[in-house]
């Protein structure tokens, strides 16, 4: 029997076709993938941003008049992130705020607002809650979200749970503390009633304002998801396609057992990542500011 020879120059044309069909695989996943994650962000993270149903009014220029928020500490950080734009300048010092439009260009900007805002506002989840709870320390300033606040006159536990900014009725209080302990964030481990980073004392601050203005518990929610879905777009992107994967599409899901525990907190996102892989894209919120 005889051996068939194999030239160098069958040998190159071998190595390139192979090279040639692994960079055609390569790129087709990653094309696929593009175009799954740009599916889901339609959704997920919409571009037009979405509109946040409050009245700011002039919340801004209140923080910064009492210290909350100090003036130059706040532009010296955002000088050098490219400065504030008109819309947060007047978010910061203007008097006739009305709703605002959340998006990925500004959701940063306004984790930074929010924390300051659900820090100094007066709420018994601060003064009563786990955040003064023995168990957990018993000194409010020792976490993340006071201690980590370093934007204000001061040093941060002298606007903590201090200015009647927003206050709320019993039954409006009753919806924040009801809401605020199934509203979980994936940076950690705790609700939105245990406030204990930036991202937790921001979200206390937003329900804190939307119940204010009356909007109904599954309409709170429902902007919850959405704005933590901006602050945790890799985390919230990645659930989107672990629920179509399911035959359960963004639109359809239900935003309260998305933001429990079981999806949202910490340890329930690690479970869903043990059964699939992460989606990875650039933007979200840091736990810093």
């Amino acid at each position: 029997m005889k051996t068939k020879k194999i030239t160098l120059g069958q040998t190159l044309i071998a190595i390139v076709g192979m090279a040639l069909i692994a960079f055609i695989i390569v790129n087709t996943d990653i094309n696929s993938s593009e175009n799954s994650i740009a599916n889901f962000e339609e959704f997920v993270l919409p571009i037009d941003g979405i509109v946040l149903p409050i009245q700011w009014n002039d919340l801004g220029k209140q923080m910064v008049e009492v210290g909350v928020i100090d003036k130059e500490k706040f532009e010296a950080l955002y000088a050098n992130r490219g400065g504030l734009n008109s819309e947060d300048i007047k978010l910061l010092y203007g008097e006739d705020n009305e709703n605002i439009v959340m998006n990925k260009e500004n959701s940063a900007i306004l984790l930074n607002i929010l924390w300051a805002f659900g820090l100094s506002n007066k709420n018994k989840i601060l003064e009563e809650g786990p955040m003064v709870d023995e168990k957990y320390g018993g000194n409010a300033g020792n976490f993340a979200s006071t201690g980590g606040w370093g934007l204000s006159v001061g040093d941060a536990m002298n606007h903590y749970s201090k200015y009647s900014f927003v206050t709320l009725t019993e039954n409006q209080q009753k919806l924040v503390v009801d809401i605020s302990k199934n509203i979980y964030r994936p940076c950690c481990g705790n609700s939105t009633h245990f406030p204990d980073c930036n991202h937790g004392m921001a979200m206390l601050g937003l329900l804190e304002l939307l119940a204010s203005q009356d909007i109904s518990e599954k309409e709170i929610y429902d902007i919850a998801l959405q704005v933590n879905s901006y602050w945790f777009p890799d985390t919230y992107l990645t659930l989107a396609e672990y629920f179509e994967g399911r035959g359960t599409g963004w639109d359809k899901i239900n935003s309260k057992e998305i933001l429990g525990s079981t999806y949202s907190s910490g340890q329930g996102y690690s479970k869903i990542l043990k059964k699939m892989k992460p989606t990875k894209i650039r933007g979200g919120a840091g736990c810093s500011v």
